[in-house]
């Protein structure tokens, strides 16, 4: 099994949402964040004072999925969020050594589903 994290813009969200689900991907963490990478530093002006705003607010979504699904998935988070600008995000892929659901006790693949 392994863990998919990606980081995404926020308006890349909602088709990705629905091509997982299309896929059979179901069991999703979705959380709120901010980080900078490439992107540059915008400058704001307020009030006649200027600003830096260095963090942009992202969009963290991870899913534990069987090996079999990861390249499928992958190909899926880039159709649904690439638009060839930076500041597209992060695939981050990692193994889960286990996963037990804990309703039922269940292990493994049958815990994912």
């Amino acid at each position: 099994m392994k863990k998919i994290e990606t980081i995404i813009r926020p308006e890349a969200f909602s088709t990705l949402r629905h091509n997982l689900d299309e896929f059979g991907i179901n069991g999703l963490t979705v959380s709120e964040v901010a980080g900078c990478g490439l992107q540059k530093g915008q400058e704001g002006i307020f009030r006649g004072n200027r600003y830096e705003i260095k963090l942009y607010p992202k969009i963290k979504v991870e899913m534990v999925v069987e090996d079999i699904q990861v390249d499928s998935v992958i190909d899926i988070i880039i159709s649904s969020c690439a638009t060839g600008q930076v500041g597209d995000g992060k695939i981050f892929i990692s193994t889960v050594e286990e996963v037990i659901r804990i309703r039922t006790g269940e292990h493994g693949n049958a815990a994912l589903a």
